[in-house]
């Protein structure tokens, strides 16, 4: 099988479009086209579904996406080893990172690289466990940084612990709350809340503190997987947040944003890496998870 077909089909797949994908590749679209249908021919399936918006993948597309990604990830960290072996200084790693994470941990540890390795490139895909685990497990990223399980939840990848923070109630720091030297459970039932999905780890610790106390979880006047908006609208309103207390270290510097003292709240979340069971991890994949592991520390 050509792995520069499967190399075009994997542009065209990520990106849904043929044009996108030809211009990203510098080919034009006809040779694109005329490659993945090449490629369909040798496998006897279709691999995409063209349509008026763009191409999506069939099933048979899916299975070789996510094999496909993972072999050139692959590929891509024996070209780093190779790299290493000859004495070459440059490497390149790709990293799938959370909202807490960047706030303090990643950044730190990223200048601490540049001091050492100047030479190494890094690339950062931002988002939420929903879609950071997905590119590791298709090797669309190196590894992930981000709340990471207390036990193994899926065979296929591995989780190395680096620290536990907590979660907070967050308000603006002149909300009628924030001068109370506890607030309870119940008095929270009243307020009007900005909050995670329903699915993440957060919003199901937020239901648990109210569950606990035998109250009926507040529904979320906003739902969202933004924590940018999240605290944008506490900032400007008496709307409260519960999300991770790493999230909020500038604004609290800032006295922008405090924690409210809520009584019966122990909500805990560990966080860490996670790369794929079967995967490698290059010199410069090395290099950066030795700078987060030392950075972590001065979390703990």
């Amino acid at each position: 099988m050509d792995y520069r077909r499967i190399q075009l089909f994997l542009a065209a797949a990520r990106r849904g479009s043929l044009t996108e994908a030809a211009a990203e590749l510098e080919i034009s679209q006809p040779a694109l086209s005329k490659s993945i249908k090449a490629l369909e021919k040798s496998l006897g399936v279709r691999l995409l579904e063209r349509g008026r918006f763009g191409v999506t993948p069939t099933p048979y597309g899916e299975a070789l996406l996510a094999h496909g990604s993972a072999m050139e990830s692959e590929l891509r960290n024996a070209v780093s080893e190779i790299d290493a072996l000859k004495g070459a200084t440059r490497g390149h790693v790709l990293l799938g990172c959370g909202p807490t994470e960047a706030t303090r941990l990643l950044p730190m540890a990223l200048l601490r690289l540049m001091k050492t390795h100047p030479e190494l490139k890094v690339s950062v895909l931002y988002g939420l466990n929903e879609s950071l685990m997905p590119w590791v497990k298709q090797g669309e990223v190196d590894f992930a940084l981000s709340s990471v399980p207390s036990r193994p939840t899926d065979p296929d990848l591995v989780h190395d612990h680096l620290f536990v923070e907590s979660g907070a109630v967050v308000a603006r720091a002149g909300h009628p709350l924030a001068r109370r030297r506890s607030v309870s459970p119940a008095e929270l039932t009243q307020q009007r809340w900005v909050l995670p999905r329903r699915r993440e780890l957060e919003r199901l610790a937020f239901d648990d503190l109210f569950i606990a106390n035998q109250l009926i979880p507040p529904e979320a006047a906003v739902e969202t997987t933004s924590t940018v908006l999240m605290k944008s609208l506490v900032m400007q309103s008496d709307i409260l947040t519960f999300i991770p207390r790493e999230l909020i270290h500038w604004e609290e510097k800032a006295g922008q944003l405090v924690q409210l003292k809520v009584s019966g709240s122990d909500w805990v979340r560990t966080v860490g890496m996670t790369r794929r069971r079967r995967g490698s991890l290059s010199p410069a994949g090395r290099l950066l998870v030795d700078a987060l592991k030392t950075v972590s520390e001065h979390f703990k």
